[in-house]
């Protein structure tokens, strides 16, 4: 078993119980996030005893909701969301110091009257306080809440000393490129990018940080983690659930926006990227850069090209029979959204020349999986020719995020018997096995890691750019291109006929995703 001290993305508790006094505001305080995420995560870090004695929680948001209003909702929302029961005790101490403020995100004296209550709490510890201003809100309030954080003086608490304020913001980054530049735009001339931290919620997945340490701490894989050994990288981010009452906020999405351009991207850019010189945040963040400002623009022809797009039609999950995305309620008769995205990619460099990386998302897929499947070239056909004896696959990798997180080796093994046969055998590693099942959720870390600034599971502004500059071109094409192109696929199958060609045209297939 691997000692928490010893894991390099831990460093050890010792530094996480050092967290310094932090109010954390959370604008967007009475959304679906903070209840079944953001609350949660923030009991279990008070239940390990990893937060500040002097911690406060205020929540910010249109709803006008008195103090013990507030207080009770969390501890509602603790009952049917959080990975252990409420512990009145624990919860009564962040109780006592949470607040909540109502106004309108693009009402400076809201904000004002947010730093009004920062400076009384300041004022009754005789102390200064870090800020952390956690932007939980739809993105089309980002604006407002980044340029009056900036008017109010409340970006600027206490700038240059170990308790300047930091700002935690959701995705999405942006629509496109452009968008994205706006945006960073904006957030620059407010904090500084060390105050900055853009959250993805994959990175905080124990399967996703394990990625460095598989890659770089055995040395039976860094050595064949290349071109030469490395057939072809397949990552799946499916969904068995369709959109469901989030239709008018999906159709201004689609799967690229929503899933491939960020949570797929980070996957990728973890499995391909060079060794970094040390586990500091910017050394780890320098190497995600430089790999994806080397992977290549996608051909986009539509015949043979690297991009497919689909939309769900009726069919069977579970058994049971469900609507297509055309009906679903709240999508407009003319959608052209993609509730199914893959994309094939190139990686220009000495690591991973000529390798395919092959990505997929979709809605109302066959079953919920994420994983990356890395999947090793085949050895000379001289020994074990003959098919109808031996049963060989192609050795792979596969790292599986959700559900059930975990390692699974594929290779070849003798059929026990007198006579010579072979057949592939999977030798798994699952984290709930191995280290229990109670593990803590993506957002405890992401929130504690912030509090203790350390950036390395956050995306830096000059990532999200240069993300955005390869898929913004794909976004335009299928803007431009209407309908034409876009596939269909009957919901509870694994997408369109054309994503399984995207492969094809390489001599591969997707992976059987699952366990």
């Amino acid at each position: 078993m691997v000692e928490p001290s010893r894991h390099p993305f831990l460093q050890g508790l010792s530094k996480h119980r050092g967290a310094p006094p932090t109010i954390l505001v959370i604008f967007g305080a009475s959304g679906d996030l903070c209840a079944r995420k953001l609350v949660p995560a923030i009991f279990n870090l008070a239940v390990d005893n990893l937060l500040s004695p002097d911690f406060y929680l205020i929540g910010f948001g249109r709803k006008p909701i008195p103090d013990n209003d507030f207080r009770a909702e969390t501890a509602k929302d603790i009952k049917q969301f959080s990975r252990r029961p409420l512990m009145d005790d624990v919860w009564a101490r962040v109780q006592a110091n949470t607040f909540y403020i109502p106004g309108s995100y693009d009402d400076v004296n809201a904000f004002k009257t947010l730093g009004g209550k920062i400076d009384a709490i300041e004022k009754q510890l005789g102390r200064d306080l870090q800020c952390v201003f956690y932007i939980s809100t739809p993105p089309n309030v980002f604006k407002p809440v980044l340029e009056n954080l900036g008017v109010s003086g409340l970006a600027r608490r206490h700038a240059g000393t170990p308790l300047a304020s930091k700002m935690i913001i959701e995705k999405p980054f942006g629509r496109d490129l452009a968008s994205a530049q706006d945006l960073n735009r904006i957030i620059r001339n407010q904090f500084e990018e060390s105050q900055v931290y853009r959250i993805d919620h994959y990175l905080g997945k124990e399967t996703v940080q394990d990625l460095l340490v598989l890659r770089f701490a055995n040395t039976i894989f860094e050595p064949i983690w290349n071109r030469r050994y490395v057939d072809c990288v397949q990552i799946t981010v499916a969904e068995d659930l369709g959109v469901g009452e989030r239709a008018g906020y999906y159709d201004q999405s689609g799967a690229l926006r929503d899933m491939i351009q960020n949570h797929t991207m980070q996957l990728l850019s973890l499995v391909a990227m060079e060794p970094p010189v040390s586990l500091s945040a910017e050394d780890i963040r320098d190497e995600k850069v430089k790999l994806l400002k080397g992977i290549q623009p996608a051909n986009l022809k539509a015949e043979g090209g690297d991009v497919v797009r689909a939309q769900y039609t009726e069919g069977l999950i579970q058994g049971q029979k469900v609507p297509g995305y055309m009906q679903e309620a709240g999508v407009p008769a003319d959608s052209i959204t993609e509730t199914y995205a893959a994309v094939r990619l190139s990686i220009e460099n000495w690591r991973w020349q000529g390798v395919p990386f092959y990505l997929r998302s979709g809605k109302r897929l066959a079953r919920r999986v994420s994983e990356i499947a890395v999947q090793f070239k085949r050895p000379a056909g001289i020994l074990f020719a003959d098919h109808e004896r031996f049963n060989l696959a192609a050795n792979t990798l596969v790292i599986q995020i959700q559900p059930d997180e975990g390692t699974t080796l594929l290779m070849n093994s003798k059929v026990p018997g007198l006579e010579t046969r072979t057949q592939p055998v999977k030798m798994h590693f699952r984290y709930a096995t191995t280290f229990g099942s109670n593990t803590p959720e993506a957002y405890e870390r992401l929130i504690l890691d912030c509090i203790v600034s350390d950036s390395t599971l956050f995306i830096r502004g000059d990532e999200t750019e240069t993300s955005w500059r390869l898929y913004t071109p794909i976004l335009d094409f299928w803007q431009e291109g209407g309908k034409r192109g876009l596939e269909n696929y009957a919901a509870g199958s694994w997408g369109p006929l054309a994503g399984d060609r995207l492969l094809w045209d390489q001599h591969h297939e997707w992976r059987r995703a699952g366990p």
